[in-house]
Order: C-alpha cells, then sequence, then structure tokens
C-alpha cells in the first residue's frame, strides 16, 4: 500500500478517516461474515484501494463502492478496470468496463454520507459490507438504520468504542442513544476485534467487525417509531439525571407516572437501564394515549 500510494503521490488525508485495512486474514474473516452469495448486491462504503473489493466480487452479483476522494477512485479504475457511474444516474444501471473488466463492480465517487440522505434509495434487498471511515461511520449506519428500507445484513469495521456501543445492551456502561438508534431496526449477532497493526497508517486505537441483522418485521409503525426516537433523545440528553424528570418536558407527569408503574420501572430510573423492549412498549402506549 505504501509504495502503491507513493507512485501516484498520493498523501492520504487524516480528516477523512483514511486507514486502510490490509490484512487479508481479517477481510476474509468479514466477507464471511457476509455470509455472501452470487445473489446478493453489496453496498461497499470507503473501499479505499480496494483489498476488500477485489474479495466482494468474487463472492457477489453486484458491487456498489463509494469513494469520497478523487484519487482513489482512479486507482481503484485501474485496478478493476471499470467506469465510474456519473452521481446524476442510477447506480444500478450498467457502468461501462473495459476489456477484461469485472462488469459486477460500480463505482460511484461522492460523499457516502451525502448520497444516503439525498437519494433516500431501498437498500433492502442489498447488503452493507464496509471498513467505514471512522469519523462517519455513527451517522452512516444510523442513516441506513432509520432508512425504513435498510440492507438486510450490515457487517462493518468501525472504531472498536463504537462497536461496543453498537452491540450493547440495558445497564452496559456503553449502552446509549447509539445503542437503541441500530437495534430498533437490526440485531446485533456477532462481533471481533481488529488489531491496530491491521491497518495502514496504523490508528491509534483498535477497530472491530461487527454484524447486524435487519428485523424481520418492525417493532412499531412509522408513527410510533417517532414516539419512540422523541423518547430515547429525550432519556439520554442528561445521562446522568432521572428519565422521569427528562420526559416531562414532553408529556405530563401522571401520564408518565402510570405508564412507569405499568412497565415496573422505578421513578428514579435512568435511562440508560431501560432496555428497547421497554422503550418500545412506551412508546406504543404514549402514541396512543400520550394524556
Amino acid at each position: 500500500m505504501r509504495q502503491l500510494l507513493a507512485a501516484r503521490n498520493i498523501r492520504l488525508t487524516k480528516s477523512l478517516g483514511q486507514s486502510f485495512l490490509h490484512d487479508t486474514n481479517q477481510l476474509r474473516r468479514i466477507v464471511a461474515a457476509a455470509d455472501l452469495t452470487k445473489a446478493d448486491k453489496v453496498l461497499e462504503i470507503g473501499p479505499g484501494l480496494g483489498p476488500l473489493t477485489e474479495l466482494l466480487i468474487e463472492k457477489a452479483a453486484e458491487v456498489l463502492a463509494i469513494e469520497k476522494d478523487a484519487r482513489l477512485v482512479e486507482v481503484l479504475k485501474q485496478r478493476f478496470k471499470v467506469g465510474e457511474v456519473s452521481r446524476l444516474s442510477h447506480p444500478a444501471e450498467p457502468s461501462e468496463s473495459g476489456a477484461g473488466g469485472t462488469p459486477v463492480l460500480r463505482l460511484l465517487n461522492d460523499d457516502a454520507l451525502d448520497y444516503l440522505r439525498r437519494e433516500g434509495r431501498d437498500w433492502s434487498e442489498w447488503k452493507l459490507v464496509a471498513n467505514l471511515p471512522y469519523s462517519v461511520a455513527s451517522p452512516i449506519l444510523v442513516e441506513l438504520a432509520q432508512a425504513g428500507r435498510g440492507p438486510r445484513r450490515m457487517v462493518t469495521t468501525l472504531q472498536i468504542e463504537v462497536a461496543k456501543r453498537l452491540m450493547a445492551r440495558a445497564g452496559a456502561p456503553d449502552y446509549g442513544l447509539l445503542s437503541l438508534l441500530v437495534q430498533f431496526d437490526y440485531e446485533p449477532q456477532n462481533w471481533f476485534k481488529i488489531p491496530a497493526s491491521c491497518f495502514f497508517p496504523e490508528p491509534d486505537v483498535d477497530s472491530a467487525c461487527v454484524c447486524l441483522a435487519r428485523r424481520e418485521l418492525p417493532l412499531l409503525t412509522p408513527d410510533g417509531r417517532e414516539t419512540f426516537t422523541r423518547i430515547i433523545k429525550r432519556g439520554f440528553s442528561q445521562r446522568r439525571k432521572m428519565m422521569l424528570k427528562l420526559l416531562k418536558e414532553d408529556w405530563p407527569e401522571p401520564r408518565l407516572v402510570a405508564e412507569f408503574e405499568r412497565l415496573r420501572l422505578s421513578l428514579q430510573i435512568r435511562a440508560e437501564e431501560v432496555s428497547l423492549e421497554q422503550f418500545v412498549q412506551m412508546a406504543q402506549a404514549l402514541f396512543r394515549n400520550p394524556k
């Protein structure tokens, strides 16, 4: 990787979180966790120099790789002998490939988070398999999860602190808003650590790969979901405060007390001790009868 970057006079940009996973064993573990078949369509965000991309196109029917750095897009185009999908065209449309090219791969030079927010497309038949840039990993996952038509499976490498938050359950130190925003739609399945030495340049922290599977049935209606999001954002707005005091800003205290008692929640409980299932039940009740 060092030689490839030097040959093209490419200096990595720290603000883009450009730290590339090069360990082949770890890359294969990620692909195995995605459980890919030749019928699968894969979204890869931040392909970098393409080591994961190479494995994905061996296993999947289609790979859409979104890379923000135009310099790296040129490297990928040369490496895989493919053209680039225009930002204005639909990525599902075939892109031109050169002689001996790989028609399964589509390259898009764009900011992935902007693209996801702008396009609002249906990813329900796709899988996300990516080494996400640390700086945008959380908002990308939340965006895909809350879109309502997110990927069937998300297998992604993240900073280990973020991975722990995604996997956390009520009462755990890492449990919080991110845990609930993603777990509302996705069930955490498994995860494994990846040492910093497996990356170039080597980051200051360890990483982890997490596997999240989309829930077969939604936990709430779209309107109920809005209430759920409102509750958890208010409940975690001041983490050390009692949740009842925080929720009083949006709902009448007698109504909240009745709901806490129904769910057998202490009136002094903090949001970090309330489970996803209890938040869902509370949202359903407050949506149907807020007063």
